[in-house]
């Protein structure tokens, strides 16, 4: 028999199905893209039903044969709430990008509240998370409220959503990654809190069950009657199959967002640098926190240049453009489509090109763009020593890390060896390992022992990213102003 494990990666504007043997090699994947729908400024949202058509076509193309387990990773903070009987959403997906409650985070916000919310949940008081998503959702949905008191509706980020629809109704079971990303789970607990749900409004019967990440959270019937025993949200997943097992292992993730995320041990440490705590993930009767500094933009920067300026078909064509040492002729590029995260948190303000002129080429506005991807890297990476953590190595992974020249001015700008697996989905990579180490089908070893490229600084590129840096920096803190 062919022992397999299904990796189900649900991500912010595609899903996947994977296959992995018990050597983590990837035997079948299929992969759908769907659109994400922006209905006003800063609002982003999924059509419930189109994420889980994608989902299911992609689990159609796989041979379902010898699965015996299921693991899954998805999209985090993402909220979904749907009626418990019929399985129907009563409004579309937020998507985490999603800042339409800044203007309530606001109002409600004191020095108190923030030092609760932190303390609690390791978080900060912010539109990205689910709490304020579900509010909104609540009081702006006909009859939602109504129904929310009488038991009949149940919210999910993107994991449970999927396990309750593939079960028919009978799992509705989250992790503790996933649980961690709500702004309600107190992650000294590790139990959902009631002065945060409270202090939100929002009733118990509404949210799932708690389980640790490894293990078993039900069977699916129609995938071969196959356990489910791994789920993960997507950069716990990635730090997971990044073999980031001890404190100090690091890893920078480049899809849709950006997220870099450090092993902290198994006590949280909360952040003084407006980094977040969060849940890393659970592994032999071990919880392990993780450190995170967290970019909304990065894969989304090349989609627009790539989708809504056409400056080329294909995002893997964009290298072509690209020079080593990063020189846009002046050229300076804000990545701020829905505001910005770590270290900012700043929900106001946009996008924008500074220092076009009429000698200003294609090339140098593509080379703007990806540097910002870059420079915000470095910030965060600054945010995490001052928070005493010293990141000697960094392994990335994701999308963008496709793109050798992106991979080799982060490495320069950064002036710290980057690290490249040789497969770079580390995300379904990660969750698939987890099952598989918790079954005792998979050696821990995979994972250790996969084989990596090392890029190195260019020295001699150093200066001339540093002072690009350094000119981005100043123009940023001129706008916020």
């Amino acid at each position: 028999m062919n022992y397999k494990i299904l990796t189900i990666d649900q991500g912010t504007t595609s899903s996947r199905s994977i296959t992995y043997d018990i050597y983590g090699g990837t035997i079948e994947s299929s992969q759908y893209e769907y659109p994400l729908i922006y209905p006003d400024d800063g609002w982003v949202e999924i059509d419930p039903q189109v994420l889980m058509d994608s989902v299911i076509k992609s689990l159609n193309d796989i041979d379902k044969d010898d699965i015996e387990l299921i693991s899954i990773t998805n999209q985090r903070e993402t909220t979904i709430v749907w009626e418990k009987q019929s399985g129907n959403p009563i409004y579309n997906a937020i998507v985490w990008q999603d800042r339409r409650t800044s203007q309530y985070c606001e109002s409600i916000r004191s020095d108190d509240l923030e030092k609760n919310i932190q303390d609690k949940t390791g978080l900060i008081l912010d539109p990205y998370f689910s709490a304020t998503k579900i509010k909104w959702i609540l009081e702006n949905v006909s009859g939602a409220k109504e129904k929310a008191a009488n038991g009949e509706l149940c919210f999910g980020t993107v994991d449970t959503y999927l396990m309750y629809k593939l079960s028919e109704g009978k799992i509705f079971k989250t992790d503790i990654t996933n649980a961690s990303r709500t702004m309600l789970f107190n992650i000294n607990t590790l139990s959902w809190d009631a002065e945060l749900l409270d202090i939100f409004g929002i009733d118990k019967s509404l949210l799932p069950e708690v389980v640790m990440s490894d293990s078993s959270f039900g069977r699916i019937e129609k995938i071969n009657n196959a356990e489910i025993h791994g789920v993960l949200g997507d950069q716990q997943a990635a730090l997971f199959g990044q073999g980031c097992f001890e404190e100090g292992d690091s890893k920078s993730t480049y899809g849709t967002g950006c997220f870099l995320m450090s092993n902290i041990g198994k006590k949280p440490v909360l952040s003084q640098e407006k980094l977040l705590t969060t849940v890393g993930f659970s592994f032999g009767g071990d919880v392990y926190y993780a450190m995170e500094g967290s970019i909304y933009s990065a894969g989304t920067v090349v989609q627009y240049l790539r989708d809504n300026l056409d400056f080329f078909d294909k995002s893997p064509e964009s290298e072509k453009f690209l020079r080593t040492n990063g020189n846009s002729n002046g050229v300076i590029f804000i990545p701020a489509f829905t505001g910005l995260g770590a270290p900012y948190w700043n929900s106001e303000i946009r996008a924008s090109f500074y220092g076009i002129t009429r000698d200003s080429s294609k090339e140098d506005l593509i080379n703007a763009a990806f540097k910002s991807i870059s420079f915000q890297s470095k910030e965060i990476l600054n945010c995490f020593e001052k928070s005493g953590i010293k990141i000697n190595i960094l392994n990335v992974d994701g999308g963008m890390v496709e793109n050798k020249k992106f991979v080799q001015q982060l490495a320069t700008l950064l002036n710290k060896n980057v690290n490249v697996p040789d497969n770079k989905e580390s995300t379904a990579f990660g969750v698939a390992a987890l099952a598989g180490i918790s079954k005792d089908v998979i050696d821990k070893n995979v994972i250790l022992e996969q084989k990596r490229d090392v890029v190195k600084p260019i020295n001699s590129e150093n200066d001339d990213l540093e002072n690009s840096y350094a000119e981005w920096k100043k123009y940023l803190d001129k706008i916020l102003s």
